[in-house]
Parts: structure tokens; sequence; C-alpha cells
């Protein structure tokens, strides 16, 4: 037992399926950081009706299960049950709006929807608080340091059009720097608020700044937008981007279909982004109703033997005489880890994993398994992942960004930090750093997505 009266926790693994993730947080994980006392009027109150805004302390909350099963094994009423407070607008805030400096900072791969971030924010700080002063940091966490190139100056006029490009206007980077010296930049420039928009890396990082600053003993908030193209951090429905990926990832789909029934035994191979998760493959697959086979990192990939994936894919063939397959980039890696000196996985400038090129390892695979065979084959292999990532936000996504951005400047605000601004039951809410970043977000597999994607495909449940 802790100084609680709490019991020890079980060391977490990837293994845990969600619902028992969700049983593993308390109450007590779910309490929001904050600066202080919130004196300040806020300013929306003279624009919105008093029921709009939530009184400091005291706004609504959003339980963590919603299920009354749930409830009832926990032995739980709902005031008892952990849950998280709802986002949105404070009667008091924390910050003088006309004294305060704000920064943006993007980090990590490129996803759509970044710009649309970035306006949200400016516009949510310009016109709803009359902030003035708002840095743009360039090219991720580099821009908070000495290395980096000197911040841009963001007004309305500047963000205006962005939302119509893909990327970041500005721009980003991979890789850790230096927590000191970006303090050390935030309180020579003067800003109190940083809005950090980025992956798990990113927000792992946002969470060594916010040690630093209590270290020193400084106001500034830390506020996250999570930025995730494979839909993979925990406790958060949906990241922006996603839904603009899969939706873009369709088109491809259609197109490898295409190809695939032009020839015969056609097959049409399209790798997808998810490092460890595979949400983008199972919603593309199902938008698309084209694809025959989905492979995803949390199902284990064995190709050869009867109830493996090549005696799937040959079936498939004799019957129809083309398939589409689509697989996501981290899938089978068991199949083709690319290891370092002392066979040690190589890492990147994030510290992730270097996947092996699960794409050219099925295609080389699929090619040699069907030539021994002796049977002809036509397979076309698309690899769109960068084409997706820097596509423009699709409507949904739009209005999807701008509600994260205004809410994570209500938050800030109100001296809220440590903390991200995710939908959870369809609702806004604030989010722990640290309860965000201790599980990764998965498919579980034995839940309605991948039985609807094994339903739509007629694949095998697993492969053996």
């Amino acid at each position: 037992m802790d100084a609680a009266g709490r019991s020890p926790r079980k060391t977490l693994t990837l293994t845990l399926t969600e619902p028992e993730r969700t049983q593993r947080v308390e109450a007590s994980d779910l309490v929001i950081k904050t600066l202080g006392a919130c004196r300040q009027p806020s300013p929306l109150g003279a624009r919105f009706d008093a029921a709009v805004m939530h009184r400091v302390g005291e706004a609504d909350r959003v339980l963590l299960e919603d299920q009354r099963s749930v409830l009832a094994e926990r032995a739980a009423s709902a005031s008892e049950a952990p849950s998280f407070e709802l986002a949105g607008p404070r009667d008091k805030i924390f910050f003088d709006p006309l004294a305060v400096r704000a920064g943006i900072v993007t980090c990590g791969g490129l996803c759509p929807g970044l710009n649309n971030v970035i306006r949200g924010l400016v516009l949510e700080l310009r016109h709803a608080y009359g902030v003035r002063d708002i840095f743009g940091f360039r090219y991720g966490f580099e821009g908070l340091t000495k290395r980096g190139l000197p911040p841009l100056r963001l007004q309305p006029e500047l963000v205006a059009d962005i939302h119509q490009q893909g990327g970041t206007m500005l721009g980003t980077s991979r890789g850790g720097q230096d927590p000191a010296e970006m303090v050390d930049t935030l309180i020579s420039l003067g800003v109190r608020v940083l809005f950090v928009v980025g992956g798990d890396g990113t927000l792992r990082g946002a969470m060594k700044l916010v040690a630093e600053i209590e270290r020193r003993g400084a106001a500034i908030a830390v506020v996250g937008i999570p930025k995730t193209i494979d839909n993979d951090i925990h406790f958060i429905d949906r990241s922006f981007g996603f839904e603009s990926a899969f939706a873009a990832a369709v088109e491809v789909i259609r197109s490898a279909h295409t190809e695939a029934k032009g020839a015969r035994n056609g097959v049409g191979l399209v790798k997808l982004m998810g490092r460890h998760s595979g949400f983008i493959a199972c919603h593309a697959a199902l938008a698309s109703t084209d694809v025959n086979f989905v492979l995803i990192p949390e199902v284990r990939l064995a190709l050869d033997g009867e109830r493996g994936f090549l005696a799937a894919l040959e079936r498939r063939l004799a019957e129809r005489a083309h398939a589409v397959v689509v697989v996501a980039e981290g899938a089978g890696q068991e199949l083709c880890a690319e290891l370092g000196p002392g066979g040690v996985p190589q890492t990147d400038a994030s510290g992730n994993v270097r996947l092996g090129d699960i794409g050219h390892v099925l295609r080389d695979r699929i090619t040699q398994h069907f030539a021994k065979k002796g049977t002809e084959l036509t397979l076309k292999y698309i690899d769109p992942s960068y084409q997706i990532r820097s596509v423009p936000a699709s409507p949904g996504d739009s209005v999807f960004c701008w509600n994260m951005a205004r809410n994570a400047v209500h938050a800030a605000m109100a001296g809220n930090t440590e903390m991200l601004i995710g939908r959870w039951h369809g609702r806004f809410v604030h989010v722990p750093l640290p309860l965000a970043t201790r599980f990764r977000r998965e498919v579980d597999v034995a839940e309605d997505l991948w039985m609807s994607v094994i339903e739509s495909t007629g694949q095998p449940v697993a492969w053996t």
C-alpha cells in the first residue's frame, strides 16, 4: 500500500484490452493541475449567456466509463467514479489577457489539420480574449532553443488562409531538446502560455517542460493538443487529422482495386500509416468496402501454413481472380525487424524504433510464393504515406480542429497546465498528460471495430 492507502500498480503492458486499461484508472489520475486561483473575470462572460460558462472548480464532468454494468462492477456511484473535467470557457481566468504572451509549437510528423489548429489558436486568443502577443516557434522544439530560428509573430491576418493548405506554417521536427534551454527561451520572451501540438513523444516532451517550469517556480501553462495520424493516444475518442487521413486512403484503395481487377490474378497491395495501431487501415478498409485483407500490428501475421495469409490469398485469387490487401506499417514486424549493431533495434530522432518495411516484405513474399506454384500474378504496390500526411484537413476535421483549439485556449487562460484537450464519449474534456501518455491506444481485437473489419473482408480472425 502507498501513502494514500492504494494498492501498488501492476506493470502495464500493451497487451491489455481497452476495458482492462480503464479499470486501472483511479479518480486521482484525472485531476488537472492549475497554476493558482482564478481571479480575473473572463472577457467571454459579457458575450455569452451564463449557462455557457463553467464556474471555476465546478465544471461538470464526463465519466471515464459510461456503461452502467461497469459502474456496478466497481460498486461506484456516478459521483465517485473516475471522470474527466468538461472543457469549455470558465467564468474567471488566471491570466490577464492584455498582459499575457502565448506561444505555439508543432512537433513530430506532418498531419492534416495542423494549420487549422494554429489558425484556431491565434483567432481564439486574439478575438475572444484579446491576447496581442502570440509567438509561433519554428520547426518543433528546436525553435525553443538557441539553435532555432527566431519565432514568428502570429496575427489573425497572417493565419487567415493557412487552413486551406496542408502541413504546418511553423514547420516541425522530431527529437527532444534540453528542457532547461527551452524554459529559458519562454522566460526571456515573457511567454506565459504554451500550446504544444504533437503526438505521444511530443506530449512526453511537454511533461519534461512542465517539470522544469515547476522546478523554477514559474507560472507558465503548458496545454497539449494531441496530433497523431495513427489515432493512438489513449483516453481520446479521436485525434485531429485521422478522418482526413483515412478519407485520403480510400482514394488510394480505390485505385488499387481498379488495378487489381484489370489483370487476372491481380493484387493491389497498399501500405498505410499505423506504427503500433491499425486504426487507419481498419477505417479506410471499412469506408472503401473494396478490401479483402487488413493486416494490423495488433494481430500477429503468419504468412505460411494452411491457415496463414498466403494460403488465404491463394484461395481468394482462385475464387475471384483479384484481391486488395491493406497493411499498416507496423504489422508483421517480426518478419522484417531492422536491427543495429549487437542486435539492438535502431531508433529515430524521437526515440521510436525504426520499423522494417513490411510493404516490401509482403510484395516479395507474395511474388515468390505464386512464382513457386507456377501461378501468373500481377501485383501493384502503393505506399501513399507522405501524400496522405500532407493533404489539407477534411471539412469534418476542420470543425474538429477549431473546437480543439478554442477549448485549449479556454483551459490555458484559466491556468490549467500539464493537460491536453481530448474528446471522450462525444464531449471535449481535459486529460492529464501523465494519463494520456501512460498507454498507447490500440485496436481492441475483441471489440466491434475489428469484428466489423472481419465481417466486411471475410478474412480469418487471426493468422496461425
